[in-house]
C-alpha cells in the first residue's frame, strides 16, 4: 500500500520534470550565499532567407560485358556528347559545369555462369547563383532518356552563401529575445534583470519553412530553395 501511494507521487514529478524541460527553456539557478543570483534564459531568433546557389548532379551509366568494354565507353562518350548538347541549350555556362571522370566497378552475379560485366559511371555537377536556370534544367534532364540516355538526379541542393553574416545578427537578436524573456521571468520573482553574465551561442539552424526537424549538433536543410535561419543563445543575467 505504501509503494502504491508513492506511484502517483513518481509520475506527477516526472512530469513537472518533463514540463520544464520542453516548455520552459530557462532556469533559475539558486546560488551559494556568496554569489549573486542569476536567471538563466534560452533566447532565439530566425528570418526566411531566399537560396542564392544551386548545384545538380547527374549521373550517366551504362553496362559492358568483360570483352566488350570499348562498345561500353563508345556509349557513355555518346551519352556524355548529348548531356553537354542539352546543358548548352537549357543556358548552362561550360564554367559552371565540372565532368567527373568514367569510374567503372565489377558486377558481382549471383550465378557464376554468367559472363563478367562492368557498370561505367560519369557524373556532371552543375553549379551557379542562378538558382532558378537549375531547377529549370533539373526538369529538362528526363528528355535524355527519349534519346537513349542513361542518365540520373544524384541531387539538386540548395544553398544561402551569405549565412555567416546572417548569424551575427540573428546572435544579436537572440541575445534581446533572452533579455525580454528573463524581465518576464523576473516579474514573477519581484526582481529586477541586471548584466549579462555569461552568454554561449547554439549550434545554426537552417530549415524548409515551417520545418521542426532540429538537431543538436545543427541542421543544414539543401531540398528547399526558401530557409527559415534560426539561432539560439544561452544568457545569464544577474538578478537585482
Amino acid at each position: 500500500m505504501e509503494e502504491s501511494k508513492r506511484f502517483p507521487a513518481y509520475v506527477l514529478g516526472g512530469a513537472l520534470i518533463l514540463a520544464a524541460a520542453v516548455f520552459g527553456s530557462f532556469y533559475y539557478s539558486a546560488q551559494s550565499a556568496n554569489t549573486k543570483d542569476t536567471l538563466s534564459v534560452t533566447g532565439s531568433a530566425k528570418t526566411q532567407v531566399t537560396s542564392d546557389r544551386a548545384k545538380l548532379v547527374l549521373n550517366l551509366s551504362r553496362v559492358a560485358a568483360a570483352n566488350d568494354l570499348a562498345s561500353g565507353y563508345a556509349a557513355i562518350a555518346k551519352d556524355r556528347a548529348q548531356t553537354r548538347a542539352l546543358l548548352a541549350r537549357a543556358g548552362a555556362s561550360t564554367t559552371d559545369i565540372t565532368e567527373g571522370p568514367v569510374s567503372m566497378n565489377q558486377i558481382y552475379e549471383q550465378y557464376l555462369s554468367i559472363p563478367t560485366r562492368y557498370q561505367l559511371n560519369q557524373s556532371f555537377t552543375i553549379q551557379s547563383d542562378d538558382v532558378e536556370q537549375i531547377t529549370a534544367i533539373s526538369k529538362q534532364i528526363p528528355e535524355l532518356a527519349s534519346q537513349g540516355v542513361i542518365v540520373s538526379i544524384q541531387a539538386l541542393e540548395y544553398y544561402y552563401s551569405k549565412l555567416p553574416d546572417l548569424r551575427v545578427s540573428l546572435l544579436t537578436d537572440a541575445i534581446k529575445d533572452a533579455k525580454a524573456r528573463a524581465e518576464k521571468i523576473a516579474e514573477g520573482t519581484g526582481r529586477n534583470v541586471g548584466a549579462v553574465q555569461a552568454a554561449s551561442s547554439g549550434v545554426v539552424q537552417v530549415l524548409s519553412p515551417n520545418s521542426v526537424d532540429i538537431s543538436d549538433y545543427g541542421n543544414y536543410d539543401t531540398t528547399s530553395i526558401e530557409k527559415e535561419i534560426m539561432v539560439t543563445v544561452k544568457a545569464s543575467f544577474r538578478l537585482k
